[in-house]
């Protein structure tokens, strides 16, 4: 495994994107990548170098599981306001994995029956199993995303949401699930770009949406909205990372370091044979 300091990182992406104390997302800088000195063919080549390691480590991980019932899943979370690169990281990311050991999941507008229940059930029901790598393509904080920017409930419900959320998580880290949440941060310059590409592109009409521009209009709120999930939902077992965006190279590129720690520090393990290795040898060589 080639280290990460040979690769272009000057420090270690988990600590630099890290949401900690004092946090403030107005401070940080779309354009940045902090902790890479590489260019963007450096990355193009580093994140080829990635994939064969997270390849290696996943496909531990779900083998192990195979005899592990109680064997450690990582879910990655997804937020990021609308063109910001979600689809790529599952695409470029996610995509160098082998797909029978990954659980995608993109939330949309909750059903009618999905509104009968609280906000967490569709949620607790996509988690990853054991041996899994589980994306959400946005998640449970929609709901105190949009839920507040859009007043889609009381302030007292959106404030009970940031505790139940805070429960929900700890519980799976309880159980072997390692969480990594991660905004992909975009300036509103970039983002009007990118769907002005969308426009522009008869083969990118279907990803364009009318709706986003109406969101775009609320950006103040929205930032307003991640902040305080940041401040209220960022903790010591399932912290949030922000991720620079506005270079699409970068952030696939930071995202998949941060998914390499989260699997390094399970160490998944080649589960051992249960059956007799040389014997099977020999009836092998005899048949």
């Amino acid at each position: 495994m080639v280290a990460r300091s040979q690769r272009g990182w000057s420090g270690e992406p988990g600590e630099l994107l890290r949401v900690g104390r004092g946090f403030r997302l107005a401070d940080v800088d779309p354009d940045a990548k902090p902790g890479y000195d590489g260019k963007k063919k450096d990355g193009a080549a580093d994140l080829l170098a990635g994939e064969q390691e997270l390849d290696d480590l996943q496909e531990r991980l779900y083998a192990q599981s195979r005899q592990d019932p109680s064997a450690p899943a990582v879910l990655l979370v997804l937020q990021a306001m609308d063109s910001a690169g979600k689809g790529g990281i599952v695409r470029h990311v996610i995509g160098a994995t082998d797909p029978q050991g990954v659980h995608l999941v993109a939330f949309k507008k909750p059903t009618p029956q999905e509104l009968a229940h609280d906000f967490l059930w569709r949620v607790e029901k996509e988690v990853p199993e054991a041996g899994y790598i589980g994306v959400f393509d946005r998640s449970h904080y929609e709901d105190v995303l949009i839920g507040k920017v859009r007043e889609l409930a009381p302030p007292a419900e959106i404030e009970r949401r940031y505790g139940a959320i805070n429960a929900f998580e700890a519980e799976l880290v309880a159980q072997g699930t390692r969480i990594v949440k991660v905004m992909l941060h975009i300036s509103p310059e970039e983002q009007k770009a990118r769907l002005g590409e969308r426009l522009e592109r008869p083969d990118k009409h279907w990803k364009y949406h009318p709706g986003d521009v109406d969101e775009r209009l609320l950006w103040p709120r929205y930032m307003d909205a991640f902040q305080m999930v940041f401040e209220r939902t960022s903790t010591d077992r399932a912290p949030w990372y922000v991720v620079p965006a506005n270079a699409k190279w970068y952030a696939r590129l930071a995202v998949q370091a941060l998914l390499l720690d989260a699997l390094e520090e399970i160490d998944p393990r080649w589960p051992a044979a249960t059956f007799d290795v040389e014997h099977e040898k020999a009836r092998l060589a005899a048949s």
